[in-house]
């Protein structure tokens, strides 16, 4: 390899090129600690062209060596027209397609993007699975995944524009024939909330997500420092004392630096800081950029505001930790040169140290440091190259580990299972809200001494828009060499890890469990958080049927004891059906108007209903009578919800209010004005109702989208939550009131963190979610087109789906667990374990009809559905043979 200073250029015949340096770069390998030497011999390179002459290429040699005697600007500049001028020359070889057939959809410029390489070039349409990828702190970039047989794997793009950008990835997602991963943010988060995926496949997928790669070291994945203890000879991770601090930055671990770096500096503490940032920063553009952030501290820092000079991911950073396995990279880095033997990374203990307490340096880990399937390579000098010796004699060989580590795959091994212990996990989110969530910028990030240098922001400057050509050029190279901040994915808290969950599923990369391994994780949740768990739900199957109702039922009631299931609809009738007997019992008309709702309470002898005469109907299911029916709103009562920890009713109305009733356990007549404890007030028709079971929070939805939470000790409004952008039809707490799940007119369901308010999970379906239950994990929906789903919110995925309310009854098997399911009709579906299969199937057409209710016992042994086609359902799951 050969970098000229001078050169001659003399040329031997049409084919032939020669080159005359009179200095250069000479490449003598990886021996010493300079491999690339200053050549002064002059020496003569003849060049042999086998598809081009010279006098066509002598014309852009000599443009190129024009510009090599420019200033840095102008010259990037100049090359930069020229690479510009030659590609839009250029057309896409189509000879080079795979298959004749193919049609070209789109072709654009671009360049291929690999570490600290540029590779210009024409882009044409390929089908794939993509992401998109920013280049430079602005987005030009698209990054492309294959799957199957390509022999292209991964591919970064980068583009002129924008535009360019986006009409690639248009033409991408138009291609029929294009297969592409649609995985939800959400569904990731749940399931690593839940224990599905471990902390190091969700940390590779928020990097990837945030637009971190490993082709581009100015942007490479980004992973947290977990163990503080280099120094014992074993490491316990029982003990809590080990683990690194994940609430606070690097910088702020340790106080008496951070109190240092929080003072406007003196003269003294710049030049001790510059001092120390030449002792420690590998790349001399980052040296740059550092003291430059440096001096401008100095003058009163003028805003915006920053606490550190330096960053904690860079391409000097990640080429530090990985210059034994990519030696070529530092090489290119570093113009030919390798560190200073005392600069590179020789101790984890040192650098650990060093991070702990020097005033510039503040860098994380990467993925390497957890990756056991590289089995810590690039901590041995496998190529054996020959860095140096520092200044005690040593030579610079392999890395010296901490006593605790036998080797370097030990050590890899260690930190891995480190990083997925139960401490990690239970503070990881912290760390996630410090490089990708709400403490990376704005006032949570000040209070969290979380603040960088402006420019190691995404859009922190529009260089588009910057004319000037030298402070163009100082502007890049400080954003490709300082540091980039990854891209902004969450705005609320993330919300922790459920604790305690086996390791069956978290060290799994795939969604094939066994029943066994459902049932520990049940019996562990259930552990967890002191309820019971629904089992086996993806194997629901009938097991009575009543088609008594005149009209459509509106609501259902199971009774605690799950001997009796009540039903409410639209021909004003209460219906009462014997579960032992598989009848009906009662049949009972309670108004001259529809019955929206109903409630049995915990004695099982009172029922309370609600009525669009907007009225509340108390009914004594003992005697069958009504014991007293009260004018509770101004328009129709449109649901009810019930709290046994306070006694109290909850009422919602048309008239667009809310009321909360107290003394209705009794049974007995009441008065209204005693009664009423107070009155909510919304702007909009109430939809759905719910309480916590502990009494201390309401959801109210509306019929304009809206979810509002509500305080019930002081009935003041906690939250206004994102809801639907229809009305929304039904919402519930989880048994723990941790998590509130909600559907509605748009077809989706949605899963909220009621601790960060965060949005955990959303999906929509081809039909309008009209009604829900839930345990937490397991949840049924009922949909407008007679659909029950049952999804798994554990490993976030649909377990089945049923035509309940059609008429006829047809399963869609979703899940390797479901064995056998029976139906009303004589059709019957049946599934070997680990297989899909259908026996027969009915396609009559008969119109489906709605399921406007769906009501579980607390176990989940029992199911109750009301559908707009008068029939009342229940069901139960199948018994495993």
């Amino acid at each position: 390899m050969t970098k000229c200073r001078s050169v001659q250029i003399v040329t031997k015949d049409a084919y032939a090129p020669c080159l005359s340096p009179h200095q250069g770069l000479g490449h003598h390998g990886y021996e010493g600690h300079q491999p690339c030497v200053a050549l002064t011999v002059k020496q003569k390179f003849l060049f042999l062209l086998n598809y081009a002459m010279v006098d066509d290429c002598l014309p852009q040699i000599l443009q190129l060596y024009r510009a090599s005697s420019l200033a840095a600007a102008e010259q990037s500049s100049m090359i930069a027209a020229i690479v510009y001028s030659r590609q839009s020359r250029v057309s896409f070889d189509t000879l080079w397609l795979e298959d004749l057939y193919e049609k070209v959809v789109l072709e654009t410029q671009g360049s291929k993007i690999t570490p600290l390489v540029v590779n210009p070039g024409r882009i044409l349409l390929t089908s794939s699975r993509l992401y998109f990828q920013p280049y430079n702190n602005i987005e030009p970039g698209l990054e492309v995944y294959c799957e199957g047989n390509s022999h292209l794997k991964h591919l970064y793009l980068s583009f002129k524009s924008l535009e360019d950008r986006d009409m690639l990835y248009q033409g991408l997602i138009g291609q029929h024939s294009l297969k592409l991963d649609n995985t939800d943010q959400e569904m990731m988060t749940l399931q690593w909330q839940n224990g599905v995926i471990s902390n190091y496949d969700y940390l590779m997928y928020l990097n990837s997500l945030s637009d971190r790669t490993f082709n581009d070291l100015t942007q490479y994945p980004v992973f947290p420092w977990v163990i503080s203890d280099m120094s014992s000879s074993t490491l316990d991770l029982s003990d809590s004392s080990c683990f690194r601090d994940l609430r606070k930055p690097v910088g702020a671990l340790n106080p008496i630096r951070l109190k240092r770096l929080k003072r406007v500096l003196t003269e003294d503490d710049v030049n001790v800081t510059i001092s120390s940032a030449a002792a420690w920063v590998c790349s001399d553009a980052i040296e740059t950029c550092f003291l430059f952030a440096i001096f401008e501290r100095c003058e009163e820092m003028p805003p915006p505001k920053f606490l550190y000079g330096s960053h904690y991911s860079a391409p000097g950073f990640v080429l530090f930790y990985l210059v034994r396995k990519f030696p070529h990279y530092m090489l290119c880095l570093q113009n030919g040169r390798f560190d200073h033997p005392d600069r590179m990374f020789n101790s984890v203990p040192d650098v650990w140290k060093n991070v702990m307490n020097n005033m510039s340096d503040f860098k994380e880990l990467i993925p390497a440091f957890y990756d056991t399937s590289q089995k810590g390579d690039f901590l041995v000098n496998s190529f054996g190259i020959n860095f140096g010796y520092r200044h005690d004699g040593a030579k610079v060989g392999d890395v010296h580990l901490p006593l605790w580590a036998q080797g370097p795959e030990d050590f890899v091994r260690k930190l891995r299972e480190a990083l997925e212990s139960d401490y990690v996990s239970k503070h990881l989110h912290h760390w996630i809200d410090l490089i990708f969530g709400c403490k990376q910028i704005g006032p949570e990030a000040e209070k969290a001494d979380n603040l960088f240098y402006y420019l190691c922001y995404e859009g922190s400057v529009d260089l588009d828009s910057i004319k000037d050509l030298n402070q163009r050029h100082a502007l890049e190279v400080q954003i490709m060499e300082f540091g980039q901040i990854p891209k902004h994915i969450f705005t609320l808290p993330h919300p922790h890890r459920l604790m305690g969950l086996p390791p069956t599923l978290a060290t799994s990369h795939s969604c094939d469990f066994s029943e066994n391994d459902f049932r520990d994780v049940q019996e562990c949740v259930q552990s967890l958080t002191g309820h019971v768990v629904w089992h086996r739900t993806e194997t629901l199957m009938t097991v009575a049927l009543f088609q008594s109702h005149k009209e459509s039922v509106c609501a259902t009631a199971l009774s605690g004891s799950g001997q009796f299931v009540v039903s409410v609809g639209q021909d004003s009738l209460l219906k009462m059906y014997s579960l032992s007997e598989k009848r009906q019992v009662r049949s009972v008309t309670l108004s001259s108007m529809a019955l929206s709702s109903c409630i049995v309470l915990p004695d099982e002898k009172t029922l309370i209903v609600g009525c669009w005469n907007n009225s509340i109907i108390l009914y004594n299911l003992e005697f069958g009578r009504i014991v007293d029916s009260i004018r509770a709103h101004e328009d129709a009562v449109s649901c009810l919800c019930w709290t046994n920890s306070t006694q109290m009713l909850v009422s919602g109305s048309w008239d667009c209010s809310i009321r909360i009733w107290q003394g209705m356990a009794e049974g007995k007549r009441i008065k209204p004005a005693t009664a009423l404890v107070a009155q909510l007030d919304h702007d909009a028709h109430i939809t759905c109702l719910d309480i916590t079971r502990d009494g201390e929070l309401l959801v109210s939805g509306t019929q304009e989208g809206d979810l509002f939470l509500w305080y019930m000790e002081s009935h003041l409004l906690k939250q206004k939550m994102q809801g639907h952008s229809g009305s929304v039809y039904a919402a519930s707490f989880s048994p723990d009131s941790k998590k509130l799940v909600s559907c509605g007119e748009d077809g989706s369901f949605k899963v909220v963190d009621l601790s960060t308010g965060m949005l955990l999970y959303s999906k929509t379906l081809e039909e309008e979610l009209r009604c829900l239950c839930w345990d937490g994990f397991t949840l049924l929906l009922g949909g407008s087109l007679g659909s029950l789903y049952v999804w798994d919110l554990i490993l976030v995925q649909l377990k089945i789906k049923i035509c309940a309310h059609s008429g006829l009854f047809k399963v869609m098997l979703m899940h390797p667990l479901a064995y056998r399911l029976s139906c009303v009709t004589p059709l019957a579906f049946v599934a070997a374990r680990g297989h899909y299969s259908v026996v027969a199937t009915n396609n009559t057409g008969v119109p489906r009809s709605p399921v406007l209710t769906v009501t579980a016992s607390d176990d989940g042994s029992l199911v109750v559905t009301g559908g707009q086609d008068r029939r009342v359902i229940v069901w139960q799951p199948a018994i495993s043979s």
